[in-house]
């Protein structure tokens, strides 16, 4: 399966993030993870959050900012990859002047409903 970048359209998930769904099983076929490209725009936050499933691995690929796991806030940039369990509040903050771009892998695949907002 391929698919081009130009393919997916952009949407805003549920905690504020702009999403590109490079390969999901809807429409990529059956499967059970799916690849995202987050932009975060300079200045903003996206919501805390949990995925009650999904495992979650982000990398940078371009901008800076910071990630919030639990408790903990640390700065995150390009090169950075991370692991996020489900159950694991997190969020990303771009207090940066460029856009703030990150891959995102969830196993299971994406769903808005294994999101749970937490402010």
């Amino acid at each position: 399966m391929k698919r081009a970048h130009a393919a997916a359209e952009p949407y805003i998930t549920r905690d504020g993030s702009e999403i590109r769904e490079l390969c999901h099983p809807n429409p990529c076929g059956p499967g059970n993870q799916s690849l995202a490209e987050a932009r975060i725009p300079p200045g903003k936050t996206t919501l805390l959050h949990r995925h009650r499933q999904s495992e979650e691995l982000y990398h940078v690929t371009a901008g800076a900012g910071e990630m919030r796991l639990g408790e903990a806030w640390f700065p995150i940039g390009v090169g950075d990859t991370l692991r996020i369990d489900p159950g694991t509040p997190h969020q990303v903050r771009n207090d940066s002047e460029e856009t703030l771009v990150i891959l995102c892998c969830c196993a299971p695949a994406y769903a808005h409903e294994d999101t749970e907002l937490l402010e």
